[in-house]
């Protein structure tokens, strides 16, 4: 299963495939056109109250990650998972965030549970 995490503010490839953003909010500066974003599953990315606890500084990585993981647990978000798995078994997969560093927040967490 072919997947990856770039940010957003890249410019698209064609060896991108499916282009998933899996930020709750809208990239700032970034037209939906210029995204070329395929999906947008918001029910898959860390809830509000996570999200600002962890950008605050309240706690550490592994804490989130532990958090995030229970969340995606939920019927909902483990439902959208189970979908951009299915994506990824037909072709690569794109997982598109704004975060300045990807590898330590929520995207690098769905790139490894997507991939298995």
């Amino acid at each position: 299963m072919p997947v990856r995490v770039r940010r957003i503010h890249e410019p698209p490839e064609p060896a991108d495939g499916v282009r998933v953003l899996v930020d709750r909010l809208w990239p700032r500066g970034v037209s939906k056109a210029a995204a070329h974003v395929d999906e947008w599953p918001k029910g898959l990315t860390p809830s509000t109250e996570l999200r600002r606890w962890y950008h605050a500084g309240e706690g550490s990585y592994d804490e989130f990650v532990r958090r995030y993981e229970a969340e995606l647990d939920a019927p909902e978000a483990a439902e959208l998972l189970d979908h951009v798995r299915e994506l990824a078994a037909s072709g690569p997969v794109t997982l598109v965030t704004a975060v300045k560093e990807p590898e330590r927040s929520h995207a690098s967490v769905l790139e490894r549970l997507i991939a298995g």
